[in-house]
């Protein structure tokens, strides 16, 4: 007689022993970066201790909640971050809905709409830089010639425009991989259901909200939630276009990590502010994934 829970007992054992090197380069790669950051922020390690840090305790930590400028890049940066993901998926779904019809050409379509997220984002950084330039951008060009300005704007110099145009320079970027996702699912849907849902007398918006949009929430939560982790730590765009300028307008958390343990070398602080941009993020994340199931569960309600 076969024993079916001894089966099960020895599939079980057999995954996790292919899953262990796995997770065991997991716990290499994040797990022990987030420790010592967890245990440097315990320590005053700076210019000034030289060669020996200082246990503080949770000195680190007092600082950090009366920092202001944390604080302020903190807020640019949920800013960014829920003004670009919110962009990119509005966009992202749009494009995949073109892009799942039948046309010619629908592959050269398909493989040129990816390129703006293969490319490097320093070099896309660069280049959306000298779009903005106020000088001789392109943008104040085009709106010079159509008449609709007098005097080239300096995009990267105001900050709102400079947070504008970050916001532009990452949506043409990352735009496409929500785009491929989501066209990902929307080619797992099968037509007949659109079929017995147009016999039924319903529009093609109600055959949207009732069955393109329920069945595509699993792309769209993960598309969200990556793209929202991702956004959160943006750095290198930020950093080519404004460098967190003009006067810390644009200055993200990343950037601010990047300035206190690189150029001011106060290591112990920095590992502080790791930790603490860490837990934010978890539970932010975790407050949009509950959001999203939510929406979800009410959707296909």
């Amino acid at each position: 007689m076969i024993n079916l829970e001894k089966i099960r007992n020895r599939e079980q054992q057999t995954a996790w022993i292919f899953l262990l090197p796995a997770l065991l380069l997991l716990l290499l790669v994040f797990g022990y970066p987030i420790a010592r950051a967890f245990w440097l922020s315990f320590f005053t390690e700076n210019l000034g201790t030289k060669l020996f840090p200082i246990f503080s305790g949770f000195n680190n930590y007092i600082r950090m909640a009366g920092d202001g400028r944390f604080w302020q890049s903190f807020g640019t940066t949920i800013l960014f971050t829920i003004s670009t993901v919110f962009l990119e998926l509005l966009l992202g779904l749009a494009i995949a809905l073109v892009l799942n019809k039948q046309f010619f050409g629908r592959d050269v379509v398909r493989t040129i709409a990816i390129l703006p997220w293969a490319l490097p984002t320093a070099l896309i950084g660069l280049a959306w830089a000298w779009i903005f330039n106020d000088q001789f951008g392109v943008v104040n060009d085009i709106l010079l010639q159509l008449g609709l300005i007098k005097a080239g704007i300096n995009w990267l110099g105001d900050p709102l425009l400079a947070m504008i145009a970050i916001i532009v320079a990452d949506v043409w970027k990352t735009t496409p991989f929500i785009s491929v996702l989501l066209l990902a699912g929307l080619q797992s849907i099968s037509p007949d259901l659109y079929e017995a849902h147009m016999i039924d007398g319903a529009t093609p918006w109600q055959s949207f909200y009732k069955v393109t949009l329920p069945l595509l929430m699993p792309q769209i939560l993960i598309a969200v939630l990556f793209r929202f982790a991702q956004a959160f730590g943006i750095f290198d765009l930020i950093a080519v276009m404004t460098g967190g300028g003009p006067g810390g307008a644009t200055e993200v958390v990343a950037l601010y990590i990047y300035s206190t343990i690189m150029r001011y070398l106060d290591i112990g602080y920095g590992a502080t502010l790791v930790i603490c941009t860490f837990m934010l993020l978890v539970v932010t994340v975790a407050i949009v994934s509950f959001l999203l199931q939510k929406f979800q569960i009410n959707t296909f309600e």
